[in-house]
């Protein structure tokens, strides 16, 4: 199924167990692509975009990647909306403190991307790293969407606050 999103269009698949994968390039949907799934999610990324979801509640069918890579997925659906981590963060919470690179790698072969909020992971000194595998406008979506869950930002500097409270919480300076 192919949707269009304030960032361009996305495409989804499903199977009978949940969803399967998140695009932002075409891919082809299965045969037995589960029309149900696919239309929750649809309807839960126009509120999402819309500012009205800050979670997916569908089922997913995760069937590949490493049983390391599945674990940092698991460990990168924890991260609230509103809310970042560092790559060296989601290590130490995995149990791998040194495998920073590899969190990166697991986070470029996430098949459920905003879903599974890997756009919610960056590097130590605050600054946007790759994002959709480094895509030529990969960071600018990663800046989109950090945007669109609460982060001011600008060329120099990414303020983080909470969207609970009116104040600023923290200041990276960022090297764009």
């Amino acid at each position: 199924m192919k949707i269009h999103t304030p960032i361009g269009f996305l495409w989804l698949d499903a199977d009978e167990s949940g969803l399967t994968a998140v695009s932002f390039q075409p891919i082809s949907e299965s045969e037995e692509a589960n029309q149900q799934i696919l239309t929750r999610t649809q309807e839960q990324f126009e509120e999402y975009f819309a500012g009205k979801r800050k979670e997916f509640v569908v089922p997913l069918s995760i069937k590949r990647g490493t049983p390391f890579q599945q674990n940092v997925w698991k460990a990168l659906s924890t991260i609230p909306y509103g809310e970042i981590r560092t790559y060296k963060e989601v290590a130490v919470a995995v149990d791998s403190p040194k495998a920073v690179r590899a969190i990166g790698q697991a986070n470029r072969t996430n098949p459920l991307p905003i879903v599974i909020p890997c756009h919610r992971v960056i590097g130590q000194n605050g600054k946007l790293t790759g994002y959709m595998g480094n895509a030529t406008d990969g960071v600018e979506i990663k800046r989109q969407l950090l945007l669109l869950e609460g982060y001011l930002q600008n060329k120099k500097t990414v303020v983080i606050r909470t969207l609970f409270h009116a104040r600023i919480t923290t200041v990276f300076s960022c090297l764009f």
